[in-house]
């Protein structure tokens, strides 16, 4: 970071305080000098942290090149149980005509085909009931040659989409979505973990960092990110704060994370002036700028001269989804 940027940032921070200090006295209140504010003493003393910090690009996290040595080991761990007569298999369900369900289904099946695995494809009408859909789920939970079932989403309105989760075996449960799944990952049972949370602890483990006593900051409480993101940072002894949209002054939470992992859908939710310097920033974010290109929920740009590592978007998330899909399938076949 040059000198300009600096001072630039300096000018941000003091600004940001007088104007704090400008509308408590609007608002009544007794305004405070510097030392005697905590919380602004904090965010000015964050943003000038740059002042310590050298000139800063974040390393990165490829999870392209990531997945693939993922798939190499997997694909040799299905070859080993196809040699005992057991390959690993997967039933991937897809109901109804959704355009970017019909891309994610056939990335997944050829991805089975990648490292030697079975793969099952149904695809059925838009109108096919839900009775007759949880029978065929009943069919694949039976199937010794079936170790992973997936139900693609989002599915026909008619169609209750937990009561069909609900549905598959918690042994063939590969997508970790089912109420069994959750609570094996609170309670440290050994279970299949939602792919793209697991993905993620992947990338972050791939950057060498110990996560055991970090402060890891998660943008967002979905069932399927930002729940169980959180307890996977637990279960690595971090400690965890979860935000979303009611947090007030999200920028105090993030600037003190040396992990922030963004997964709200929203872009440009973490901007540079929000991290610390030297954290490690996974976002799992996938919108469309103004020019239509594909991007996270992270300014990428400005957050890279801040971060010490960060996943690109594309690139970064995403590629790691399918991938531990395939390691939860080859995992469910071990069992067995």
């Amino acid at each position: 970071m040059n000198s300009n940027s600096v001072f630039g940032v300096f000018q941000i921070a003091t600004c940001r305080f007088i104007l704090w200090n400008s509308n408590l006295a609007k608002a009544g209140s007794t305004r405070l000098p510097l030392g005697e504010n905590p919380r602004a003493l904090y965010n000015l003393a964050s943003l000038l942290s740059y002042r310590q910090s050298t000139t800063m690009s974040a390393h990165t996290i490829d999870g392209v090149l990531l997945s693939q040595q993922l798939r190499a080991e997997i694909g040799q761990r299905a070859a080993s149980l196809s040699a005992k007569g057991k390959q690993p298999g997967l039933a991937v369900i897809l109901v109804g005509e959704d355009p970017a369900s019909q891309v994610y289904v056939r990335n997944k099946v050829k991805a089975c085909g990648d490292v030697g695995f079975h793969s099952v494809l149904e695809k059925y009408e838009a109108d096919l009931t839900e009775a007759a859909l949880l029978d065929r789920i009943a069919a694949l939970n039976a199937d010794p040659a079936i170790h992973g079932i997936l139900v693609q989403m989002p599915l026909p309105k008619h169609i209750n989409p937990h009561k069909v989760i609900e549905a598959i075996s918690t042994t063939k449960d590969v997508d970790g979505y089912s109420v069994l799944s959750a609570g094996e990952l609170m309670t440290g049972l050994t279970g299949f973990r939602p792919c793209t949370p697991y993905g993620c602890m992947k990338l972050i483990e791939s950057t060498g960092v110990d996560l055991r006593g970090k402060h890891a900051v998660v943008i967002g409480r979905s069932n399927t990110v930002g729940k169980p993101m959180a307890l996977l940072l637990l279960q690595a002894n971090a400690t965890v704060t979860i935000c979303h949209s009611a947090t007030p002054d999200l920028a105090y939470h993030t600037r003190q994370a040396d992990v922030v992992v963004a997964a709200v859908g929203r872009r440009n939710t973490l901007t540079a002036d929000m991290v610390k310097p030297g954290a490690i920033v996974i976002d799992v974010g996938m919108n469309r700028d103004d020019a239509g290109k594909l991007c996270g929920d992270v300014d990428t740009a400005g957050v890279r001269e801040v971060a010490s590592h960060i996943t690109p978007v594309p690139g970064g998330v995403g590629p790691m989804t399918i991938t531990m899909l395939l390691m939860n399938t080859v995992e469910a076949a071990e069992r067995t």
